[in-house]
């Protein structure tokens, strides 16, 4: 088990810029990768951004080079650096941590964006 918690969420006026951070408590080595979804009530939870073990990295359409996400393995730490928000931006962002071995996801509580305009 591994548990993941969020923070860096926030009001934001469009345009502005926010970094998101999702902690896991411990590595595990059957996590394949690390990311970030987000949800807005009555949709789908959509991919913001994913990185691989290897560090590849992929991104959500929608992103076009307004965000970008990082590791530390050290601290066990991923983050999502926003910019450019934009009022459909506003959401609450999941972080994940998926084990393609055990085809498991895990997810933390979620951290609330709203982009103001």
């Amino acid at each position: 088990q591994v548990q993941l918690v969020e923070s860096g969420g926030g009001l934001v006026q469009a345009g502005g810029t926010l970094r998101l951070s999702c902690v896991a408590s411990r590595d595990m080595w059957s996590i394949n990768s690390r990311g970030w979804f987000r949800q807005v009530p009555g949709k789908q939870r959509e991919l913001v951004a994913n990185i691989a073990r290897d560090g590849t990295t992929n991104y959500g359409e929608f992103v076009k080079g307004r965000f970008s996400i990082s590791r530390d393995n050290a601290k066990s730490t991923i983050y999502l650096q926003m910019t450019g928000l934009k009022p459909d931006d506003t959401a609450v962002y999941y972080c994940n941590a998926h084990s393609g071995m055990y085809g498991r996801d895990y997810w933390g509580q979620g951290t609330a964006v709203t982009v103001s305009s």
